[in-house]
């Protein structure tokens, strides 16, 4: 990226979001505008970004909460228009019970509605400038996981959507993005007990996504081992899957 951007990141005090964050602020951004729900990280991450000289917004929010993400989003165009916006906040499911499948839908399909929406109508209203909505999904968002089964249902959701919004919102001069990484370091994988193949570190999985973006790309998935692995899972018989499955060791 060589041009000066505005950049918006939910999901910015850990993992991909504060990687992201960090290498944004080193390459190229003015302004970046951050959120996530534990304050004192999300300081911790605007802190290290404000010592490359970039300006730094940071807000405590929940994606889940519409009125809320919608009123920040307008503040945060009036005061630096927007050219770059990641729906990247998530959360795993853990224990598949009522509760938690239900919060991981409304923070994994709900929350990125609540950003993307409102960023939509203010992308849909300039006519020029760099626009680009780029929304974390995964590569269990491929084929239904058992050992996962809200969550990688809800990056299912988040991929087909961003893959149909790239081509509803190209006439109006808006990229769309859609970034399904494998196993990345973050919150989410320090719980996990499973084998985790191809295991990345953040900051380099927020150069691949950075340079994809710049590039246009609209499926950004990461390692290409496991995007080959996942998608031919994707169109094997349920007999086949269902006995690959079965062998694989069961997170817990």
């Amino acid at each position: 990226m060589t041009e000066k951007v505005s950049i918006l990141i939910t999901g910015a005090s850990s993992g991909i979001g504060e990687a992201l964050a960090l290498y944004y602020a080193k390459n190229g951004a003015t302004d970046l505008f951050l959120s996530g729900r534990n304050a004192e990280r999300l300081e911790q991450v605007a802190e290290r970004c404000r010592q490359t000289g970039v300006t730094v917004y940071p807000k405590q929010i929940n994606v889940t909460d519409r009125a809320a993400m919608c009123e920040w989003i307008a503040q945060c165009e009036k005061t630096a228009p927007l050219n770059i916006v990641f729906a990247n906040a998530g959360v795993s499911t853990g224990e598949e019970s009522t509760e938690n499948a239900y919060n991981t839908f409304e923070t994994n399909v709900m929350g990125v509605i609540n950003t993307i929406h409102p960023v939509m109508d203010i992308f849909k209203s300039r006519q020029d400038g760099r626009k680009v909505i780029a929304i974390t999904s995964s590569i269990a968002g491929y084929h239904g996981l058992p050992s996962c089964p809200s969550y990688s249902a809800t990056k299912a959701c988040t991929k087909a959507y961003g893959e149909a919004l790239r081509g509803s919102l190209k006439p109006f001069g808006i990229q769309v993005s859609v970034i399904c990484p494998g196993f990345v370091k973050s919150r989410i994988t320090d719980k996990n007990t499973c084998p985790m193949p191809f295991f990345m570190s953040a900051e380099k999985a927020a150069q691949i996504i950075a340079e994809r973006i710049d590039k246009n790309i609209g499926l950004i998935t990461f390692p290409w081992p496991m995007r080959l692995g996942v998608w031919a899972l994707s169109i094997l018989p349920n007999r086949l899957t269902d006995w690959i499955y079965a062998s694989l060791p069961h997170k817990v």
